[in-house]
Order: C-alpha cells, then structure tokens, then sequence
C-alpha cells in the first residue's frame, strides 16, 4: 500500500487549494450541527418546564393554553380529584392559570422595536407546585399585589425586566418586579410570573383560567387521574402529562429550525463536494508523472484509487473536525426565537449532543470521499506510459 505520509505531503504541498476545500467542508458541519443543536436545544428548552409528576389540564381539542378556557367552578373539581398530592396543611398542590401574550420594547434595538413576552397569571403555590422553579434574586411576589417574577432570560433585554423596576401589563396597570427566577432552563425562564387575579383583571379574564396545573401523588398516578377528569362529560377537559404537553409545544419550532438548517447545509455541502472534487482533479493532473511512477513501481490501480481516496477523507475529516470545534463553541451562546405554538419569543441555548456532533462530523467525512471518489478513478485508470509522458 501506498504510505498514507505520502498523501498528506501532497495536501501541505498544495497549501491554497487544501485550505479552501477543507474550510469549505468545515462550514458545512458547522451549518449542519448548528441547525441540529438549535433544534436540539429548543426541544431542550421546553421539555425541560415539564415534570413527570405534573398533570396540566386545558379545554379538550385545545392544542395548548393560548387556545384553552375553563371555567372557574371546573378548577375546584379538578383539584378536588384522587390523586392530586397534597401538601403540609392538606391543601390540593395545583391551581388555575391565566396565559395571555404581551408586547414589550426591546433594550437595545431600534427604536419603537417590541417583542412578544408571555404572562403567566400563578395560583400563590405555583413555587410548590413547580419545585424547580427558584428564586434567584430578590424575593416571592406577595399573594394578591401587583409584584411579578420574571425568568433570568428576560432581565436586562427588555424594557422594565430588571429587578425593582415597573411595567405595565396593560395600560394603566403597572406591576413591580421584585423577583428574579430559574427554572432548569426551561421556557419558564422567559416568562413573566403574576398574580393570577392581578392577570385575570387586567386582560378581562374573571372567572376563567387557561389550564390547570397540579402535582399528582406520583408519576403512576397520571392514568387513573386522566380517565377520571376525562371521563366527565360535563367538564370536557383535556389531562396531559406535563412533560408530554411541552415535548409537543416544541415540535413545530424544533421542525422548521431543522428544515431551513437541512435546505442552507444541501447548497453548502454541494459546493464543498464540488470544491472536493475540483482539487483532487486539480492533483490528478499535477501529478500525472508521480501516478506514471507509482504505476512503473508496481503499484496497482486498486492501491492508487484508494491512496486518493485516503487523501481526499485526510482532508475531509480535517474539515469536519474544524467544523465541529466551531459549532462546540455556539454552546456558551444563547439566541432568541419566536415559539410559533404560543407566539412568544423564547431565549433557547444550543445543545450538542455525541449523536449530533458525530453525525455531522460523519456527513463531512462522506462529502470528502464522494469528492475525491472520481477523481480518484480518473487517477487509477491513467496508463503508466501516458503519465510518465504527462
């Protein structure tokens, strides 16, 4: 066999051309593993508000809480249901909450430039129902004011989301914040925590609430509990486990992240492969004396085809690990998306995972190999006299 030293002298010998064409495979992973690790880290981010021992209930055919309305009379029934865990004083751990859109002025924009934030109007246990969900900096809204939590991923982006400062709901209807929270990760983390009466009162919504969200005794518990709140023909609710209502929130913006990822990496790899291509036939015709050699030392066509072969897969995984260095880097960043289920935007964070990272860097390898394949025949299939002649 031809020594693999030999094929990478002849890539440090045509420095330009390597360069470009590795640069170029290494922009297709980088491309390819950024869109999956988006995707991945919004499936991330919103799965994330779920916990498997949490049931949320909306209205039945509603897809989620923006298009949900219940009752208020209907919250009790279904607090009062077997299987909601209670708490030190034997309350129901679970309560009725009121999801309404609002449009905020982003901090460092265009002028006049808003976004859509997400309140959540919260029963005063929400912190027990939620245990994930702390209290980073500041203090708990105290029940029935105008106080509000907003999540670690709103302060300082938007107008009025920093601690002690005011904003107002809806005109005339300032709220204070006076707490900042983490929750995981999560979406709850770019939201805005209010009283559920101060919400209700301020978007018209007395009497009603979007869903409900209780915590079941145990993660088992969730089928019987669901056949008795859907079994009440008179109630017409919806149960889903917490963690199942998020994972489908987040298909829609994780499907089209990994679309319009798939269509820019399909132009980007077709003119990598191309710029593969055109280097190794740049070689082959470089070099026809070293092939006429190769053959006169008795080396066959098959050795030759594969030592071009080997060159042109040196170069590609050269790329695909440049390209997978530089999408490991995305992970201390963050970005804000528009989550088209609520309409809200979201602040997600990339997530790389080994599958994402290794397939990528797979897909880059397989672009150098198709791009060097045919060459690489060209090369083998050159018959000594004429190469020596060349």
């Amino acid at each position: 066999m031809i020594p693999i030293s030999y094929n990478v002298r002849s890539l440090f010998v045509r420095k330009t051309t390597t360069f470009a064409t590795a640069g170029g495979i290494a922009l297709v992973v980088f491309v390819l593993a950024a869109a999956f690790m988006l995707s991945a880290g919004v499936s991330k981010t919103l799965v994330a508000g779920g916990r498997p021992d949490n049931a949320i209930i909306t209205r039945k055919g509603a897809d989620n809480e923006m298009s949900s309305s219940i009752d208020g009379p209907a919250v009790s029934l279904v607090l009062a249901t077997p299987g909601v865990k209670k708490d030190d004083t034997g309350a129901p751990l679970g309560g009725g909450e009121v999801v309404v859109v609002i449009a905020q002025d982003r901090l460092g924009g265009e002028p006049g430039q808003v976004t859509n934030i997400l309140v959540r109007g919260v029963s005063d246990n929400v912190l027990k129902v939620r245990p994930d969900v702390r209290v980073i900096d500041g203090r708990p809204a105290k029940p029935g004011t105008d106080e509000v939590l907003i999540g670690k991923g709103l302060v300082g982006k938007y107008r009025g989301m920093t601690l002690g400062d005011k904003f107002e709901l809806k005109k005339n209807r300032p709220v204070t914040v006076v707490g900042v929270f983490e929750a995981g990760g999560s979406s709850f983390e770019s939201e805005v925590w209010a009283n559920l009466e101060t919400a209700r009162s301020s978007f018209g919504r007395e009497g009603l609430v979007s869903s409900v969200t209780v915590r079941l005794d145990s993660p088992a518990a969730f089928d019987a509990f669901k056949a008795r709140i859907e079994t009440d023909k008179q109630l017409l609710l919806e149960a889903r486990r917490e963690t199942k209502y998020y994972e489908d929130q987040s298909q829609g913006t994780a499907i089209f992240v990994k679309i319009m990822g798939i269509i820019i990496t399909f132009f980007c790899a077709t003119g990598a492969t191309l710029g593969a291509m055109n280097t190794m036939f740049a070689a082959v015709a470089q070099r026809k004396r070293e092939v006429g050699t190769l053959r006169a030392l008795g080396f066959s066509q098959f050795q030759i085809l594969t030592s071009f072969v080997i060159e042109s897969t040196v170069l590609a995984v050269s790329g695909g690990v440049l390209g997978m260095l530089a999408a490991l880097l995305l992970t201390t960043t963050s970005v804000s998306m528009m989550n088209f289920q609520t309409w809200q935007e979201i602040t997600f964070s990339f997530a790389a995972t080994p599958q994402i990272l290794i397939g990528c860097l797979v897909a880059g390898i397989g672009m150098g190999v198709l791009g060097g394949f045919f060459p690489a025949l060209k090369a083998a299939g050159t018959s000594p006299i004429e190469a020596m002649r060349g």
